[in-house]
C-alpha cells in the first residue's frame, strides 16, 4: 500500500537527484519533472529498460514480474508468495544462501537495498549497490530464471512452506486486526473473483502445494517474455546492454500466459456489510471500513488517492479531526488505497479506539463522518495533492524499490506497457478538480458500497495467582 505524507513544499526535490530536469510553473502547478529511459526488447521477450543518474555511484538492478496473486487458481492460492520465498534458495550456479551474502559482501543491505515483495498484481526482485557491482546483480538475477529449477527439491519446497504458513501465523493469524485484509478483500469481491483471497493464502492450499504445482507454476510465469528489467543509475548504458545479452539473452523464452480471470465487476457492491470481530490480540477496539473503488488503471486514480488522503491521511484530514481531535474517540486514523490494478480497487479507512473505550462510540463518531464525506473545499483538495506530490517525488530520490525510478518505471510498464508512465504521475495529480472529488465520493463513499469490520478486545482474564505457602 502506498505511504501518505504531510503536505510539504516540492520544490527542493525536483533536482538532478531524480536524473531529470525540472521548470518554475505556475503555484498550484506541480514543476516539470521528467526521468530520462532508454528501451530495448530481447529476442526471448525480456523488455528492458535503462535509466542513467551519475550523481552517486549506486546502481539498481530490478525485476518486475508479472505475476502476482489474482492468477492463482481456486485450490491452489498462495503460489505467488511462496515464489518470491523459493527464488532466494538458491539456482544452478548459486547455492542455497548465497544471493543474499554475495550481494552483501559487495556492500548492498538486505532489505532496504536486497529484497522481493509480491502483491496481487505482481512480483518483484531488486538489489542496489555500488555500480561496479552491477554485474553482479544482472548475474544473479538471470540465473535464478534461468535455471531455478535445476536447484529445486522437496526439501526446500517443504522448508520455504512452513516459513511462509509461520509467517502468517505472526502477520495474520497472531497479530492484533491482522485479519482485516483478507476480510475486506472477501467482502468487497466475490466468491471466485481474483482478489477475493488473500496474497499469502490459506493453510490448506500452502499444504497441498506439490513440486510439481511450483515446477509448471515458475515455467508458465518467470520466464523473460513476462517480465521487465530494469538497470538504472550510475551506469554505462552500451556496456550494460552488453552483460543483459550475455546473461538474460541465452534463457529460452516461455510459455503463452494463460489469459487473466475476468475482473470486471459492478461499480458498488450493492448492499452494506457489517461484521463484527472478537480478537484476543487487540489492546482496543479499531473500525475497518472499505469502499469498493475505480482501479489503479483507471483514469479516476489520482481522485481516488486524494480522497482518501482528504478524509482520512494526516493530521489535517476530516477523521483525525474529528475523531481524534474534537471527539477524542479513536487515537489514531488512516486513509488509503490498496493500488489494485484491474477491475476496482479498495479505499480503506482506519480508525483506532482507546483502550477499554465503547466499539459502539467509535463506530457511531466514524460513520457520521463519512456520511458527510461529499462537500470537500479547494483547501483540502490541495493539501492533499501537495501531499501526493511529496510522497511521489520523494520516493524517486532512491534509485532503487519501494518507489524509487527502477520500480516507477517497471510499474509504468508492466501496467500500462508505457515506462513513461512516471512522467505524467504528477501532470494527473494536477488535473483533478473539486468537482472531481465531490463526485466519486458521492458515488462510492455510499452505504451500499461499505464493508465494515468492527474489531473488539475479548483478552481472557488473567488466572488468578495461587499464592504458595
Amino acid at each position: 500500500m502506498r505511504l501518505r505524507y504531510l503536505a510539504v513544499s516540492l520544490s527542493c526535490f525536483v533536482a538532478a537527484n531524480v536524473g531529470a530536469q525540472a521548470k518554475k510553473t505556475q503555484p498550484g502547478k506541480s514543476p516539470e519533472l521528467r526521468v530520462d529511459f532508454t528501451k530495448e526488447t530481447l529476442s526471448n521477450g525480456l523488455n528492458v529498460i535503462y535509466h542513467v543518474d551519475h550523481s552517486t555511484p549506486v546502481a539498481a538492478v530490478l525485476l518486475w514480474y508479472n505475476v502476482g496473486s489474482k492468477m492463482e487458481q481456486p485450490g491452489r492460492t498462495g503460489f505467488a508468495h511462496l515464489f518470491e520465498h523459493m527464488m532466494f534458495q538458491g539456482s544452478k550456479n548459486v547455492p542455497k544462501g548465497q544471493h543474499f551474502a554475495l550481494l552483501e559482501a559487495a556492500r548492498g543491505r538486505g532489505g532496504a537495498d536486497i529484497n522481493g515483495t509480491t502483491n496481487w498484481d505482481r512480483t518483484d526482485y531488486f538489489e542496489q549497490l555500488p555500480s561496479n557491482q552491477v554485474e553482479l546483480a544482472l548475474w544473479l538475477e538471470a540465473d535464478r530464471m534461468g535455471s531455478l529449477l535445476d536447484a529445486m527439491d522437496q526439501a526446500k519446497l517443504d522448508n520455504q512452506r512452513e516459513v511462509v504458513k509461520n509467517e502468517r501465523r505472526q502477520a495474520i493469524d497472531n497479530q492484533p486486526y491482522g485479519t482485516w485484509l483478507e476480510k475486506m478483500g472477501e467482502a468487497l469481491f466475490p466468491e471466485g473473483h481474483p482478489y477475493h483471497h488473500s496474497v499469502i493464502g490459506s493453510m490448506t492450499d500452502l499444504s497441498a502445494a506439490s513440486l510439481g504445482d511450483v515446477a509448471s507454476f515458475f515455467k508458465t510465469y518467470y520466464a523473460p517474455n513476462n517480465a521487465v528489467l530494469v538497470v538504472a543509475g550510475d551506469i554505462d548504458v552500451p556496456q550494460v546492454k552488453q552483460m543483459v545479452r550475455k546473461y538474460f539473452g541465452p534463457i529460452p523464452r516461455g510459455p503463452s500466459v494463460p489469459s487473466l480471470a475476468n475482473m470486471r465487476l459492478p461499480e458498488i457492491v450493492g448492499h452494506q456489510q457489517r461484521y463484527v470481530i472478537s480478537d484476543e490480540q487487540a489492546p482496543a477496539p479499531a473500525i475497518y471500513v472499505g469502499f469498493r473503488v475505480p482501479s489503479a488503471k483507471d483514469s479516476r486514480a489520482p481522485v481516488t488517492a486524494l480522497l482518501a488522503d482528504v478524509i482520512a491521511s494526516g493530521r489535517s484530514s476530516r477523521l483525525y479531526d474529528a475523531l481524534v481531535r474534537r471527539q477524542q474517540v479513536a487515537t489514531n486514523v488512516s486513509g488509503f488505497t490498496l493500488g489494485l490494478a484491474d477491475g476496482a480497487d479498495e479505499l480503506i479507512f482506519i480508525a483506532t479506539g482507546k483502550p477499554g473505550a465503547s466499539p459502539d462510540s467509535l463506530e457511531v463518531a466514524t460513520m457520521a463522518e463519512l456520511a458527510g464525506a461529499s462537500s470537500f473545499t479547494q483547501a483540502e483538495l490541495d493539501r492533499a495533492r501537495a501531499a501526493e506530490r511529496f510522497a511521489f517525488v520523494n520516493g524517486l530520490q532512491t534509485t532503487g524499490g519501494f518507489g524509487g525510478r527502477a520500480d516507477r518505471l517497471a510499474e509504468g510498464w508492466t501496467y500500462f506497457h508505457d515506462p513513461n508512465y512516471v512522467n505524467t504521475v504528477l501532470r494527473d495529480f494536477d488535473r483533478v478538480t473539486l468537482d472531481d472529488l465531490n463526485a466519486l465520493a458521492r458515488e462510492r463513499v455510499v452505504a451500499a458500497n461499505r464493508a465494515v469490520l468492527i474489531y473488539v478486545p475479548s483478552r481472557k482474564p488473567a488466572a488468578p495467582t495461587t499464592r504458595v505457602p
